[in-house]
């Protein structure tokens, strides 16, 4: 489907697939004011200066949410089926329902502000570390690493484990940095490995591979492992694998409402990672570790955060900000107490997790040269040719 759209600030955007609007109204919405007419200026503005182009989705909320608090709720005949666009414009605004104009007008100016706000973050400033696949920058005492292969959902190559051990080792020894920052750009946190590392089989065949795999992904788990300062994930959308595995080595997990968390490892004759089998057990008690970990069940952001492998989830509306804002206070806490108060609560524990991520990667290895595993990445490329 192909077509376009008129955005409330006067730009022009291209629909290319229509999706259900993944922003959905926070609960204590109905208790504020609503923004001033002062303030939806300020964010028609806002929104015209943007330069990231955003998802679909994102696009279609902006213009409902801008005719809402203009038009109130929608009044407008359902357009035929035969226009997609008009369709696809007719549901997001009628999904508003009877959302009063000062509460479109309030939840206008909040999607525009995260959005911009997620703008600045990203932009690394002058003087900051080139990476190929990351953007790396220090702000306001937060070393932030932002995965930067938004058109393929953040999926981890070889050469992005290679950036990112770099970047946590820069962020470990910079000054300035008292928190280190993951997050993603574009509408996924990551979505795991890219399988197409499994098509780069060396000289040495695939018993190197294996080899060479194992090698770099225990090198890569201890660097969380072994960080030094608080980490803090910003999971911004769906997590996969070993995005989601190392998350038990955070020290706080912040997601937006419409992130999910998948592990599908068996379902790709794999076994866990990132000491997720003893993180997640831990965390969340055997059962339900065992039912993402054998049976690939996927958590919504409220039961991740229910299972305590997710610190708080928040409004995607107002993610960015929120998050942010929150950060930049965390991140006044003295440095040296909170290093220190990191150490002894990981003392405990540090022998044990290079000992559980040494057994893992180890049973890893096993399993990429295994028949099971070669039959199951096969059989993934073959769905993904026919789609």
């Amino acid at each position: 489907m192909s077509g376009t759209l008129q955005c409330a600030a006067g730009k022009l955007f291209r629909v290319t697939r229509y999706r259900a609007p993944l922003l959905r109204l926070h609960t204590a919405a109905a208790a504020r004011t609503g923004a001033t007419p002062e303030q939806f200026d300020r964010a028609k503005v806002q929104l015209a200066a943007l330069k990231t182009d955003q998802s679909n989705a994102v696009k279609l909320k902006i213009y409902a949410l801008f005719k809402q608090a203009t038009q109130g709720p929608c009044n407008t005949p359902r357009p035929g089926m035969l226009d997609l666009v008009g369709k696809a414009k007719w549901d997001a605004w009628s999904s508003l329902g009877t959302t009063s104009q000062e509460e479109a007008r309030q939840q206008y100016c909040d999607l525009i502000g995260s959005l911009a706000e997620a703008e600045r973050v990203a932009a690394p400033p002058a003087g900051a570390s080139t990476y190929q696949t990351l953007l790396v920058s220090t702000e306001n005492n937060i070393t932030t690493i932002t995965l930067n292969r938004p058109s393929k959902k953040n999926a981890l190559t070889n050469e992005m484990y290679l950036e990112l051990m770099a970047a946590l080792e820069q962020a470990s020894t910079e000054e300035e940095s008292v928190l280190t920052v993951i997050t993603g750009s574009g509408d996924y946190y990551c979505s795991g490995n890219d399988l197409s590392n499994f098509t780069r089989i060396p000289e040495g065949g695939m018993t190197q591979m294996a080899e060479e795999g194992r090698s770099l992904l225990r090198k890569y788990v201890q660097a969380y492992i072994d960080f030094p300062k608080p980490l803090v994930a910003v999971v911004n959308g769906p997590a996969v694998g070993i995005a989601v595995t190392v998350l038990g080595l955070f020290d706080l997990v912040y997601a937006t409402e419409r992130a999910t968390f998948h592990t599908p490892f068996t379902q790709l004759g794999q076994s866990p990672e990132g000491c997720s089998s003893y993180t997640f057990p831990r965390l969340m008690g055997h059962a339900k570790a065992c039912e993402m970990l054998l049976f690939n069940k996927k958590l919504t952001a409220a039961q991740a955060c229910q299972l305590g492998l997710v610190t708080e989830v928040f409004p995607d509306r107002s993610f960015q900000s929120e998050v942010w804002s929150r950060l930049r206070g965390l991140a006044q806490l003295p440095p040296d107490s909170l290093k220190l108060s990191k150490q002894l609560i990981r003392s405990a524990d540090r022998q044990r997790l290079h000992h559980v991520n040494d057994q893992e990667v180890a049973l890893l290895r096993e399993r990429w040269t295994s028949d099971e595993c070669v039959a199951a990445v096969m059989s993934f490329f073959q769905k993904k040719a026919k789609l």
